[in-house]
C-alpha cells in the first residue's frame, strides 16, 4: 500500500529544532516532510521516500530551507490608540516610571480601549496581527490588560480570538485583568485585586475566553502579595499562569511564578540568582523581549550566562504594544535578540520555535517531527542563520499551517 499524503515537501533542507537531533539547529538535508491530516506523518532523506508515494500536493523546495512556524509567545497586539507622545517625552529624558505615574503608559491605552467599539478594536489591531503572520507566524499569544474592568477585558479577548481567524493564526489568549490600577480605583490597588479574583477572571473563565492568566509584578505594577492572590485565584479556576518579572527592579516575582509552576516568566532584566534557580527547578520558561530593552533603552541585560548554565529554556517574544516596544516584526526581535543579550542565533531561533511553545504550555508544535503539527515555513534562505541576520527584510516564501474545517485538521 503506497505512502498517501495531503502535502509532501522535498528537496529540502530543514531546521527541524528539535533538541534530540545534532547541532544547534537539528538540520536535516536533502530531506523530505510528509503531512496528513495536518499533522507531520514523515520525515527523512528525500532519496527515502517511496516511488509509489501520492500527495494531493507536492512542493519542490530546491533546496530551501524549512522551519517551524514561527511562535510569537508575548503580545500585547490587541488595544486602541498610541503612545507617540510617550515616546517624545522618553526621548526628552522622562522616565517610562514618571509617565506612568502621571497619568500616562498603560493607563491612557486603557481610555482608548474602552472607548472603542469591538469592530474599531479589531479594525486598529488586524494590520499588527497580519504583519507577524507575514513573517511566519503561525502561532501567537495576545493578552488582554488595556480594559482593566469586566466588561472591556472580555471585549479584547473575544477581538483576540476573532482576529485568529481573521488571520488565518493560532490565537492563544491570555487574562491580564493585574496589568494598571484603574483610575476608578486609585489608591484601593487591593480593592482592585478583589475585581480581578473575585468578578473578572471567574467571568472569563465561564465564558472560555483565556488559555492562561498573567500579571505584572512590579514597583509601579502590583505586589508579590497582590500577584499571589491572582495566582491563587487563576489556579481555582485551573488556569496556568504567566508573569511580567524583573522588568525594572528585583520584585522576587520570578520565584513567585516558579512557585505556582508558571509557563513562563517575562522580561527579567533584573532576575536574580534565586529567581534563576526557582526556574530552573519549576521548568519555567524565560522569555526575554529585546523590543521593550530596545525600545526603552535599557542598560541592564538579563542574566543570560546564569539562564543558560541553569538550563533555563529561552524564548524571544515581540512584546507587542503601544508604550513600550510597538514591534510588530518577530524576526526584527530575532536580530535585537543576538546583537543585544548576545544570544547565538541558533538560540534566537529556539527562542521563536520550541521554547516559545513551551512558554505556551503547548507540546503539539515548534518543532519539525513526526506526530507534530504542520506548522512550518519554507525561507529563502542559503543557512538558518540569516533569519537573524538580517534586519528589515522578509526572506519568507510560504506557510504552511495546520488548521481545522469541519471537525479534521489538514495543512492550510
Amino acid at each position: 500500500m503506497s505512502l498517501e499524503f495531503d502535502l509532501l515537501i522535498r528537496c529540502a533542507s530543514v531546521a527541524t529544532m528539535d533538541p534530540a537531533r545534532s547541532g544547534g539547529y537539528g538540520a536535516l538535508e536533502r530531506a523530505a516532510i510528509g503531512v496528513r491530516d495536518g499533522t507531520i506523518a514523515w520525515l527523512g532523506a528525500d532519496d527515502g521516500v517511496p516511488s509509489d508515494v501520492a500527495a494531493r500536493e507536492e512542493i519542490d523546495a530546491g533546496g530551501r530551507w524549512v522551519t517551524p512556524g514561527l511562535i510569537d509567545c508575548h503580545t500585547h497586539l490587541v488595544y486602541a490608540g498610541n503612545r507617540a507622545n510617550e515616546f517624545e517625552q522618553r526621548l526628552s529624558g522622562v522616565s517610562y516610571a514618571d509617565i506612568a505615574r502621571a497619568g500616562g503608559g498603560i493607563v491612557s491605552t486603557v481610555r482608548a480601549t474602552r472607548a472603542a467599539t469591538d469592530d474599531a478594536l479589531l479594525a486598529q489591531s488586524r494590520p499588527r496581527l497580519a504583519a507577524l503572520v507575514a513573517e511566519g507566524v503561525t502561532t501567537v499569544e495576545i493578552k488582554s490588560g488595556y480594559g482593566l474592568d469586566a466588561a472591556n477585558e472580555a471585549k479584547m479577548l473575544r477581538v483576540a480570538r476573532r482576529l485568529g481567524i481573521d488571520c488565518g493564526v493560532d490565537v492563544r489568549t491570555t487574562f491580564l485583568g493585574a496589568h494598571a490600577l484603574p483610575p476608578e480605583f486609585a489608591g484601593r490597588a487591593d480593592a482592585y485585586i478583589d475585581d480581578v479574583c473575585s468578578v473578572m477572571l471567574p467571568a472569563v473563565a465561564r465564558e472560555g475566553l483565556a488559555d492562561a492568566v498573567d500579571a505584572f509584578c512590579e514597583n509601579i505594577g502590583f505586589t508579590a502579595a497582590q500577584t499571589r492572590r491572582v495566582f491563587e485565584a487563576a489556579r481555582a479556576h485551573g488556569l496556568p499562569v504567566k508573569l511580567h518579572a524583573e522588568q525594572l527592579s528585583d520584585m522576587h516575582g520570578a520565584a513567585l511564578a516558579a512557585e505556582f509552576g508558571a509557563l513562563s516568566a517575562d522580561h527579567l532584566e533584573y532576575l536574580g540568582d534565586d529567581g534563576v534557580a526557582a526556574m530552573a527547578k519549576a521548568g519555567t520558561v524565560a522569555v526575554l523581549l529585546p523590543g521593550a530593552f530596545y525600545f526603552l533603552r535599557e542598560t541592564k541585560l538579563p542574566p543570560l550566562d546564569a539562564l543558560r548554565a541553569q538550563g533555563v529554556p529561552i524564548a524571544i517574544a515581540t512584546d507587542c504594544n503601544p508604550g513600550t516596544s510597538p514591534i510588530t516584526s518577530l524576526l526584527a526581535c530575532l536580530n535585537m535578540a543576538c546583537t543585544l543579550f548576545r544570544m547565538t542565533p541558533s538560540e534566537a531561533l529556539a527562542g521563536v520555535t520550541r521554547n516559545a511553545a513551551h512558554a505556551l504550555g503547548l507540546d503539539d508544535r515548534g518543532v519539525v517531527a513526526i506526530g507534530k503539527r504542520a506548522d512550518l515555513a519554507l525561507w529563502n534562505i542559503g543557512h538558518p542563520a540569516e533569519l537573524a541576520y538580517h534586519l528589515g527584510y522578509n526572506p519568507l516564501s510560504r506557510v504552511f499551517r495546520c488548521a481545522v474545517h469541519d471537525g479534521g485538521r489538514k495543512a492550510a
